[in-house]
Parts: structure tokens; sequence; C-alpha cells
């Protein structure tokens, strides 16, 4: 498995991860997603491992906290070989601290992590959502006291807009605190919102992106395909979980997948491979994190890394998930001789 620097940080990663939202839970949300128990999680931990996949990423939120525990269970005795990521700020409790960011409430989920963790450590920490009602000077602060106590290795966040990212940063440069090495974001071929500003600002800060839904919701597994009924088995299928999805226009999509069918035919791949491939080309990206309901299909997706698309593939898969960006960015690109597209 290929590893990559996060961001600018020393910290490696392999290039696939694996995440754990639907390890455990009971609600409608993990049901769509899949419920795995502990003998079936565990698996899953042991497939990565033996492909070697040794970061695992969840959050305090998933499962009600169920997936925390069902990791920290299935990595027991093999703590030293893998890295752990986590997230918080969505509420999780009923209590005045069960959410956001400010002092009290990060200490507070870390604490409450490294229990469920079964670690003294958690190698990556990051902001779930950008907490505006908390001073931003507050949440470096903390982040950095967790830090030097050897709680949390390196920092990271997740759904920020590019002034919340940059206003974090010049906070940890103002402070001489931790920064930000790691931004994880939604990025797909059906969801490219992230190249406008984030990306670029992720070459300028070295802030690398942690992907999640590198297959747009489960729209890119192949079987959602033009004048076919929707599959069985799907988180789109829940009115709730579709709707806390990214929206697609249907034609955008299947654009994109029968772009994506061609190309999988041409290099003996599946699409997903194919979709979760064109990621690893792009600027910025340090890890992708993968959800799989299955053995079968976890295999399936680790097949994504180890070989390569072509200039010409990944040029015609550029072309059939290219939107038009809103504004600025559109008119950005009439001043593309000094204000270059990422490369």
């Amino acid at each position: 498995m290929e590893t990559r620097s996060l961001g600018k940080s020393e910290l490696q990663v392999p290039l696939l991860s694996l995440g754990t939202a639907n390890f455990g839970g009971t609600s409608e949300v993990a049901r769509a997603w899949g419920v795995l128990g502990m003998k079936e999680a565990t698996r899953l931990v042991d497939v990565a491992l033996d492909a070697g996949v040794n970061l695992f990423d969840t959050a305090n939120v998933y499962t009600e906290g169920e997936s925390e525990e069902i990791l920290g269970r299935a990595l027991k005795g093999r703590r030293d070989r893998v890295l752990i990521s986590t997230k918080a700020a969505f509420r999780h409790g009923p209590g005045p601290h069960d959410i956001g960011c400010s002092r009290e409430a990060l200490t507070q989920a870390v604490e409450t992590s490294l229990r469920r963790l079964q670690t003294d450590r958690i190698d990556l920490f990051q902001l779930h959502a950008f907490d505006a009602l908390t001073p931003v000077e507050e949440v470096i602060s903390t982040l950095d006291a967790l830090v030097r106590a050897g709680k949390i290795r390196f920092t990271g966040c997740s759904n920020f807009s590019g002034w919340h990212l940059m206003k974090s940063l010049a906070a940890s440069d103002r402070l001489g605190a931790a920064r930000y090495v790691a931004h994880q974001a939604y990025y797909s071929l059906v969801g490219r919102d992230y190249e406008w500003e984030l990306m670029p600002l992720g070459l300028d800060q070295g802030v690398g992106c942690v992907v999640w839904s590198p297959l747009g919701w489960g729209r890119l597994t192949g079987r959602i395909r033009r004048g076919r009924e929707r599959p069985p088995v799907s988180r789109l299928n829940s009115k709730q979980t579709a709707e806390m999805g990214p929206p697609v226009h249907d034609e955008h999509l299947f654009r994109v997948v029968d772009t994506l069918d061609e190309i999988a035919r041409e290099c003996g791949h599946s699409i997903p491979q194919v979709a979760i491939n064109w990621l690893t080309s792009r600027p910025t990206v340090s890890t992708i994190v993968l959800g799989a309901r299955t053995e079968d299909q976890l295999k399936d997706n680790l097949g994504s890394v180890g070989w390569k698309l072509t200039a010409d593939q990944i040029g015609r898969l550029d072309r059939a998930s290219a939107v038009t960006p809103a504004y600025p960015y559109w008119h950005q690109k009439y001043f593309s001789e000094r204000n270059p597209a990422p490369v």
C-alpha cells in the first residue's frame, strides 16, 4: 500500500483508509449504511490490515459512540500497528457541552473517545464541523494543549469552508500552536466542489485532503444506471440518509457513470475502482476513506490502487464530471496566467 505525507506533516498515512461509520448502530441511518456487528467489523479490520491499510477513521457521533467502541475492541492487541482518526463537534448527547468546540466540549470529547477506543492517544483528531459560536483562539489553544499533553498527535478539520480553515490556520500561526494538517472533505467524480477553493488552499497551506465518500454517497458503485431501477440495498433508498448526502442531478450522474463504464472495460477494473483511482491522481489527496458493507466490497475497493489511469482516461473523466463553478471561481479562470488551477 502506497503511503503519503498527511499535508506537510511527518505523519505517513496509507493512500486508502477504512471508515467505520457503519460499525454498530440501530438507527435508520445506521441500517441504511449497513450495520456491522463486532464479528463483521473485526473481519473488515483484518482484511484492511492484510492489504496494508493501517488508518481507521471514526467519530464520536457514529452509531452513538458504538463505532469507536467496536473499533477499539477490534484493534486490541495491535494498537502500535495502526493509526486512529476520530472527530468531534456534532451533538452527541443532551448536555450543554455535548456539542461544539469549546474548551470543555473538546476536552470531554477527547477523553470519552480515548476511553471508547481503549487507547492513550489519537493519531488524528478532527473537528467534524466549524463552531462559529466559540472563539477560534479557544478552539486552537485547546487542541494545542491536548497535543502537548500527548493525547492527540495531529489535528485536522472536516467540512470547513475556505474562510473557516484559513481563519483557524492564521490563529494557529498567531498563537504558535499546532496547525491543522488535514481536511476531511467530500470529494468525488460527482462532487468536485472541493477543487474550487479548498484544494488551492490546501496546496498553499500544506493541508492534506482526507477524502470522505469517494463514491459520491453510493452513486458510483456501478449499480445505479440510466434506465434501471435503483438497487434494493442503498443508502439512497432511505429518505433520511439520502437527504444527508450531497445532491446530484441524474443526468450528470449518468454521464459520469457512462464514462466510468467505458474506462472500466478498457482497463479491466470495476467502476468503483476507476472512480477511486481517479482521486489518487488529484492534488492534495493524502488518503481516501473507504466505507464497506461487506468483505467483498472492501476487497474490490482495495483494488483501486497499485495501477494508474492513462492521461487520456483521466481527461475523459475530468470532462464528463465537469460543472460550471460558482462565482467567483468561474470568473477566476480568465486570470489563469497568474492564478493557475491546482496541478
